[in-house]
């Protein structure tokens, strides 16, 4: 068998029960085709956050180690220097060395801080805003930054340039995918395998889509968030998607009940929207799959698809989030910024989130959003396809993290993991390889699982999890018997929270994490702001 292509696909901010696959009615036939034709895994973890996450996944370090322990922000140690470090190397640069051609399409957002609002002044490329050109890979076509119009993109690359005239159809999503698909036919033409890392923005605020899209999900929202949220349990549980059912846990208490809202029409469009972006996204990976089968390459390509943090509960505020993207079109027209009640989200002169109710259903049956380290800011299905290399196989169970999908793709197409890059020797990987569990092994990861993001911080040690939130006092829940969280263990486990809690704070002194209670004023100082949350 010749070397197999690899493509990392990439969702952002999409909650665990936003594909068909995981209960659903959103509709995803392309990314559930991949999953009944190869396999599910329904306990990996992400970091949390987007950056941390693109950090920790393109390096197999967890995000300190890769220098990216909050967001882009130059926080003044390594473990946080907003960055990619140079004694850490990316999947690209471990497969270039190795004879592969190199694609890059969509978001990068692990080169620092970039004020969107003044783009005039980027400077893409210098010492502590690393192009994907410098960090291995070979073609490039996407956004430096963490989240853009999908419309009309404030700034655009493609390799080392800036686009700067976007025709008047252009939609992200499909322009990411479409780049793709042109960068793929050149490696097959030139006989070299290929990796692509195609990071969308997709579901990421702003709330944009095609009103095809949303006329799709019409009326679909209208029932609301309770009744949404239960239906989609309910049909997790029908497909044996946990190897427990679970109780749901309760409804965020941040979130009012349905039946207390008075703009119901406005909230069902924002999920309609919401829905139309995650819909859309899957329609690109159809495209794209079947680009692969007319080339003849999908039979020999593994496909990994995963989200780079739960569903975001953060709420678009006009002097908020919003305030530091353009309130302009390319093409002169006015954007009125924020979630404003009754606005309809949707098209290109609005710029709004799905907010907190909806992120609760987005992230069902857990708890928390974006940000935690609670199941629903942590948790993504991974999907893997890949017919030469592993036969389809029922959901797997098994807790896995990002900083192992480095080591897994190493491992599949024989490319060494390299030790040195540019004179930097290279830190160990901190993840395993998990080629054996998707070919079907009783595999068990050997190490315990880290998490930290502005102070909350877990720990997964086999069926056990121990988790905070920042400032708040420890908690320790069976994973197996109840991964929504709902008892909590750490009295009657006392000997095992103290051993797990040893085993968290070595790793945290290790690899550099700094109390939030420090560093976020070194934050709110670099942002300018009074609040961390947007």
């Amino acid at each position: 068998m010749s070397r197999p292509n690899v493509i990392l696909i990439l969702a952002d901010d999409m909650g665990f029960a936003d594909l068909g696959c995981t209960g659903s009615e959103i509709r995803t036939p392309n990314i559930d085709a991949l999953a009944k034709g190869g396999t599910l895994l329904s306990a990996m973890y992400n970091c949390a956050r987007c950056c941390p996450t693109r950090a920790s996944l393109l390096t197999g370090l967890y995000p300190h180690n890769a220098g990216i322990g909050h967001m882009g922000a130059n926080l003044g140690a390594p473990a946080y220097q907003g960055f990619l470090r140079n004694d850490s190397a990316t999947i690209a640069e471990h497969l270039r060395a190795s004879g592969y051609r190199t694609l890059m399409s969509g978001k990068w957002h692990v080169a620092g801080d970039f004020e969107s609002g003044d783009y005039d002044s980027w400077r893409p490329g210098d010492i502590e805003h690393p192009t994907p050109r410098q960090r291995g890979f070979d073609r490039f076509f996407g956004i430096m930054d963490g989240a853009t119009h999908f419309f009309s993109p404030h700034y655009m690359m493609e390799d080392d340039s800036r686009v700067e005239v976007l025709p008047d159809d252009f939609y992200f999503t499909d322009a990411i995918t479409d780049k793709a698909i042109g960068m793929i036919r050149d490696s097959v033409a030139d006989e070299t395998p290929f990796f692509l890392y195609l990071a969308h923005t997709a579901p990421h605020w702003p709330l944009h889509a095609h009103p095809e899209d949303i006329a799709r999900y019409d009326g679909v929202y209208a029932k609301g968030w309770d009744a949404i949220r239960t239906a989609r349990h309910e049909t997790m549980n029908g497909m044996g998607l946990f190897q427990t059912q679970w109780d749901i846990s309760p409804r965020d208490p941040d979130v009012h009940r349905w039946s207390d809202e008075t703009h119901t029409d406005w909230e069902a469009a924002k999920m309609a929207t919401y829905a139309a972006m995650v819909d859309r996204m899957d329609q690109s990976i159809g495209t794209l799959v079947a680009a692969l089968r007319k080339l003849g390459q999908l039979d020999n390509t593994l496909i990994l698809f995963l989200s780079d943090n739960g569903g975001c509960a953060e709420f678009m505020a006009e002097d908020g989030w919003a305030q530091f993207y353009p309130d302009v079109t390319q093409d002169g027209r006015k954007i009125t910024m924020g979630n404003v009640p009754g606005l309809h989200p949707g098209d290109a002169q609005t710029f709004q989130s799905y907010d907190k109710p909806w992120a609760n259903v987005s992230n069902a049956p857990f708890r928390l959003f974006k940000h935690f380290v609670h199941e629903g800011g942590i948790s993504t299905p991974l999907v893997a396809h890949w017919p030469d290399g592993f036969a389809p196989q029922t959901v797997r169970y098994a807790p896995c993290h990002v900083v192992d999908i480095l080591p897994t793709i190493l491992e599949a197409t024989g490319a060494p993991y390299l030790k040195e890059l540019g004179g930097h020797d290279i830190q160990p990987t901190q993840g395993e390889s998990l080629l054996p569990l998707l070919r079907g092994s009783d595999w068990t990861r050997e190490q315990p699982i880290f998490f930290e993001h502005e102070g909350n911080a877990a720990i997964r040690l086999g069926q056990f999890k121990l988790v905070r939130l920042h400032g708040q006092d420890w908690e320790l829940y069976d994973m197996e018997t109840d991964r929504t969280e709902l008892n909590n263990l750490i009295h009657g486990e006392a000997d095992r929270a103290k051993a797990m809690q040893r085993s968290y704070q070595n790793w945290a002194d290790m690899v550099g994490v700094m109390d939030w209670d420090v560093a976020l004023p070194k934050l709110l100082k670099a942002w300018n702001m009074d609040s961390a949350d947007g």
